[in-house]
């Protein structure tokens, strides 16, 4: 039995479940998800939890349980508190500028960098050198933090880049640090 699929979800006050044949929609404060339920576990739903099982015992059937379990547990999370990722910019003129649901980037580039965020994403820069991602869905924060690091990862010589804030950099000697050659 998977340790994290047979855990119940708990179910806070002013949320609602509707569990239905092969989805799940979860209703809180901050909106609303779903999730399509694969034909390899069954859900149910016991006075403030959610129970998911799994009809089998194959490998599939076990990875599905516990992935499942695991998407409830953040769509109820989700609504009721939200996700956040926090991004820094590293490096001299790099900095970034949130207007509505664009974010402009200037790292280093011959151009700026516009980045548009989807329905559901908020993107703040409380400072010109932070970015601040926020929604209701795990997945898609973190897949836009992803995105938004992807134009200009962090390098390992200085430290240039866009970075997690909680991320370490492991810097490298440069050139100098080798030695003379003659």
């Amino acid at each position: 039995m998977s340790r994290i699929g047979k855990k119940p979800v708990a179910i806070p006050s002013g949320v609602s479940v509707t569990v239905g044949a092969s989805e799940v929609t979860v209703k809180g404060p901050k909106g609303q998800l779903s999730l399509a339920i694969p034909n390899m576990c069954k859900v149910t739903q016991e006075g403030a939890e959610i129970n998911v099982a799994r009809i089998g015992n194959d490998k599939p059937m076990r990875a599905a349980h516990g992935t499942t379990r695991a998407h409830l547990n953040n769509m109820v999370k989700g609504v009721t508190d939200g996700f956040t990722k926090d991004l820094e910019i590293v490096g001299v003129g790099y900095k970034a500028e949130a207007k509505g649901q664009t974010l402009t980037l200037t790292i280093g580039f011959s151009h700026p960098v516009t980045f548009t965020a989807p329905q559901g994403i908020t993107i703040e820069t409380p400072e010109p050198t932070k970015i601040k991602i926020s929604g209701i869905d795990r997945q898609k924060v973190g897949q836009i933090a992803a995105e938004i690091r992807g134009v200009r990862p962090p390098e390992p010589y200085k430290g240039k880049g866009i970075k997690y804030i909680d991320e370490y950099i492991e810097r490298k000697a440069g050139k100098s640090a080798v030695g003379s050659g003659s």
